[in-house]
């Protein structure tokens, strides 16, 4: 169990991870505008584009995994599958940033899929 929540708050510490780069990236660019950071952000090129999408899709795909698993453990699901699953979102999710941040769009998006398929297999595995 402890896996599972472990992936759970590392998922949701993924959202402040990849926020990281995109401070540093606003930063060379004039200084970190705590006024308007999203007018800031808006104007990101490259590198920091990039760790704004891949910081933006964390937030998105974060909620659709965290049902996955509160829907599988909810439905009493294998312990074992519920844990593989987790540890596939992370890891497919941690090489999505990579994929993002070092600008290589195809394979990004199939560790996008990866990341999707293991969420909504949480939640199939609560069906009867």
């Amino acid at each position: 169990m402890s896996l599972i929540i472990g992936s759970v708050i590392l998922a949701a510490l993924m959202i402040m991870i990849t926020k990281v780069p995109v401070a540093y990236a606003m930063a060379q660019e004039g200084g970190y505008d705590n006024k308007q950071p999203r007018e800031q952000q808006s104007k990101l090129q490259g590198f920091g584009l990039r760790a704004l999408g891949a910081h933006q899709n964390s937030i998105e795909a974060f909620p659709l995994f965290a049902v996955g698993v509160l829907l599988a453990l909810w439905a009493d699901a294998p312990l074992a599958s519920v844990q593989m699953l987790c540890g596939v979102f992370v890891l497919a999710r941690f090489a999505y940033m990579a994929c993002y941040w070092f600008d290589q769009a195809t394979l990004r998006t199939a560790f996008w899929f990866v990341g999707l398929g293991s969420s909504l297999w949480l939640m199939a595995l609560a069906l009867p």
